[in-house]
């Protein structure tokens, strides 16, 4: 089976091959001899109903030159199999427009992950589907809220902006701050824009556990444990990654989770979980691969790419 992918990202000058799993799944795609094209959000646009992209073919191989780029064509997204959207955060309005023009794709071809479900599901705010799952935690603008929150608390409490991501934001504080209604109204611009207030996990500091799951089902797992005097435990924060198995909880937390990624069409998908909690679901453009393929010997991309195939084996008539 051969299947033309295009890969929606950001620029290719920004990307770092040593570390970045859109990369690892461009690199397989070209091992299996599958044709490869890249494009940005800013280059996908539409006529007569249809998304179409201005997309170079791409050849991708490791070593001191990882992209070779042809010259970028109009290509209609209906005459290419597979569609990932891997744009990096921020999920922001530009981001969302994308979204818009990537469900003009026609059923013929996949797009992972699904569009409109990437517009639904917003990383930390889908988690609130599941409140057995996750600590207490308060969504608003109101600062005496937010204030009240904090002083029923039992111990610190964490607070971040919404639509934050790499660790931007994240606060930790406690009701005896004297600080406290300052930084629920700097975080939240006086009022005007909503934060999220949850208790403190006190096992952040044995680490913030990742665990990839493809098509629904947990592959494998990853402690990023934070830097000394930092409770973040975000790789772009400096976390160091570190091997870990699953629990039992956190194979309940993916079973719980399983059947609304497979309906939503996520089929590579990043959870957090911090001290049995689950804290984010991440769809936008999930990382670990080149990490965990370190840590266990694996091929996650592989296994990922095996997926796609999958999809596209299920959907031929049989004979």
């Amino acid at each position: 089976m051969t299947l033309r992918t295009l890969f929606v990202m950001d620029p290719l000058d920004r990307i770092n091959v040593a570390g970045d799993s859109t990369y690892m799944l461009m690199l397989e795609a070209r091992r299996r001899g599958w044709p490869v094209w890249f494009t940005t959000p800013n280059d996908l646009f539409a006529k007569a109903g249809r998304c179409f992209a201005r997309a170079s073919r791409v050849e991708v191989e490791r070593g001191p030159q990882p992209f070779r780029v042809e010259p970028a064509i109009e290509l209609d997204l209906g005459d290419v199999d597979v569609v990932w959207m891997r744009k990096d955060p921020p999920f922001d309005m530009e981001y969302i427009f994308s979204t818009y023009l990537l469900e003009l794709v026609p059923p013929s071809t996949q797009v992972f992950n699904r569009p409109s479900s990437l517009r639904d599901d917003n990383e930390k705010i889908i988690t609130l589907r599941y409140p057995e799952l996750i600590v207490p935690t308060l969504i608003t603008r109101d600062i005496r809220r937010a204030v009240a929150f904090a002083q029923e608390a039992p111990d610190r409490i964490v607070m971040k902006p919404w639509d934050g991501n790499g660790g931007r934001g994240v606060l930790v504080s406690h009701k005896g701050d004297a600080n406290l209604k300052s930084m629920f109204e700097l975080l939240s611009a006086d009022g005007k824009a909503a934060i999220i207030v949850q208790r403190y996990i006190p096992e952040i500091v044995l680490g913030d556990k990742r665990v990839i799951l493809v098509d629904g089902e947990p592959i494998a797992g990853m402690l990023r444990v934070p830097q000394p005097g930092d409770h973040r435990g975000n790789m772009h924060a400096g976390a160091i990654v570190e091997p870990c198995a699953l629990s039992d909880r956190d194979r309940e937390i993916c079973a719980a989770i399983a059947p609304h990624l497979k309906a939503a069409g996520h089929l590579f998908v990043g959870i957090d979980i911090i001290g049995g909690w689950l804290t984010e679901i991440n769809v936008t453009s999930p990382t670990g691969i080149q990490e965990m393929n370190r840590l266990y010997g694996i091929s996650l991309e592989s296994i990922v790419t095996d997926a796609v195939a999958t999809r596209f084996a299920a959907l031929e008539p049989q004979s």
